[in-house]
């Protein structure tokens, strides 16, 4: 599979993802015209487009999806709950199991914890290669352990560094809110949770949504970097996802 996170932050959320016999996107948080032009960078036509795959419906991960499915007509995947809160698009097929496919692509869902109306995250695979995608959630229930271990790639959220967010202006009520169940994972709920994950087959770790207020890329990247070594683990490759930029492309 091929796997670019186009952007990635508390301003707009899309990732790129193609094997060999599909092409989708997780979530549309950036314009129209950005998701096209980076789509376009890497040599993809958003009209071939095989889905969209939501989240959930924060605006930070559907900004762009009105006018996207108006100019290109994709199918959305999306719950029936989430469906309430996007019943503007007219090409849409409900998640309403553990699995879906799409074309080759078997996905399994996970539900995550966030003050959404409905959430998930996914695990994407095909015959060679596997990619975890979590973020927006409080935290990651125990009994999806077994099936987020030892993929090869993981796109993780490290939203904030909790000593920046107790210090930064935020008031105490959304601090509270970030911080709960239903709230982001920490740089230290995130090393905490990857550091058991890790396996044999991972090869890449991208940190995702980082608060552009209350984090840090070294800091993130660092705090990842010293669990691994505590806990006696390794990756080859980790990437820290910047706002409005996109990732290199990654083959697995």
């Amino acid at each position: 599979m091929k796997v670019v996170v186009l952007s990635s932050g508390s301003k707009g959320n899309t990732t790129y993802i193609e094997s060999e016999q599909a092409k989708i996107l997780i979530d549309a948080g950036n314009c129209c015209k950005y998701i096209n032009q980076k789509l376009s960078n890497i040599g993809v036509d958003a009209n071939l487009l095989d889905g969209i795959l939501i989240t959930h419906t924060h605006s930070d991960h559907i900004n762009g999806l009105k006018v996207f499915c108006k100019k290109f007509n994709p199918k959305i995947y999306c719950t029936k709950t989430m469906y309430e809160d996007i019943d503007y698009i007219d090409n849409y097929e409900f998640i309403d199991g553990d699995v879906i496919e799409i074309n080759d692509l078997k996905i399994n869902v996970i539900k995550t914890s966030h003050d959404a109306s409905d959430s998930n995250g996914y695990i994407i695979s095909d015959c060679h290669s596997s990619i975890v995608y979590v973020t927006d959630t409080g935290y990651i229930n125990r009994k999806y352990f077994d099936i987020l271990s030892n993929r090869d790639l993981y796109i993780m959220e490290s939203n904030h560094d909790i000593e920046m967010l107790n210090n930064g202006s935020y008031p105490y009520e959304i601090r509270k809110r970030i911080y709960g169940d239903k709230g982001h994972l920490s740089n230290v709920d995130s090393s905490k949770y990857l550091s058991q994950f890790i396996g044999n087959n991972t090869k890449y770790v991208m940190l995702a949504h980082l608060s552009e207020e209350n984090n840090d890329p070294k800091i993130a990247y660092d705090t990842l970097i010293n669990k691994l070594k505590e806990t006696n683990k390794s990756v080859d490759h980790i990437i820290v996802c910047k706002q409005n930029q996109e990732t290199e492309l990654i083959t697995l």
